[in-house]
């Protein structure tokens, strides 16, 4: 299969930020895997920026809410004879290991994180442009000096506290993303539009399309209607709409 640009639209605030939890866990992850000062650097921002987003008061709780609605839903199904009951229970017993070690955290994600004064210096002065130099924290550009082990090592135990809301966020992405059926198709004249059926709420939209083409979809959606207008990078380099008809793959997931 030719490679193909994965973008990826959701319709409500949670899941948005579910996705860019997601990303900054991705980034984190990568980050703290690699050996350079910078890196670690920027893996540092990385948790920063997770306690930031995750630090809203009803984060934990929708993610438990939305843990348990995945459970009752997978339970549904028992006695069906198209489903294994074998993987039926290994997906209820991942929910139910998620939703155990989330709910064991006390506070928001990442509070133990908070008593860490050395790192809530560096917090303090990250925000600021060049605001991380050795004169503004000696103490951390000293630690920039340790060997490669030490710094990964201390990453990892400060990603510990973070871990639990980064499983359930991948696993309910997962059993999001698998609910959606893909379909091909043409936007005519660079414009596609779809009514969504009523009484079925979707949550996410997955668009694939062919890089090669050059074309940006830019998508837009409630819980009636979806519109995706595709683009093209001009040479003044700004984006324009595109007239041509234009291929994708849709995939709608409730």
């Amino acid at each position: 299969m030719a490679h193909v640009i994965l973008y990826e639209y959701p319709f409500n605030e949670r899941i948005r930020t579910y996705l860019r939890l997601e990303q900054l866990f991705r980034r984190l992850a990568e980050l703290a895997s690699r050996e350079h000062p910078l890196d670690h650097h920027f893996a540092i921002q990385s948790i920063f920026e997770i306690m930031d987003v995750a630090a809203r008061a009803d984060m934990k709780s929708d993610v438990l809410k939305d843990l348990d609605r995945q459970k009752s839903q997978l339970n549904a199904y028992r006695g069906n004879p198209a489903i294994s009951e074998q993987a039926l229970d290994q997906a209820v017993g991942e929910i139910d290991r998620c939703f155990g070690q989330l709910s064991e955290l006390s506070g928001k994600t990442g509070q133990s994180l908070t008593e860490n004064d050395w790192l809530m210096g560096i917090r303090s002065r990250i925000g600021i442009p060049g605001g991380t130099c050795e004169f503004d924290l000696p103490a951390y550009y000293h630690w920039q000096h340790h060997d490669p082990r030490t710094r990964q090592a201390d990453l990892q135990r400060w990603m510990v506290p973070l871990m639990p809301l980064a499983e359930a966020i991948v696993l309910l992405l997962k059993m999001l993303r698998d609910s959606g059926a893909p379909q091909k198709v043409v936007a005519p004249a660079g414009h596609y539009q779809q009514n969504l059926p009523q009484g079925r709420t979707f949550q996410l939209l997955r668009l694939r399309i062919d890089p090669r083409t050059g074309l940006i979809p830019e998508i837009s959606g409630n819980r009636l209607l979806l519109s995706v207008r595709l683009l093209r990078l001009g040479d003044d380099e700004r984006t324009h709409p595109s007239s041509e008809d234009g291929s994708f793959e849709l995939t709608l997931c409730s």
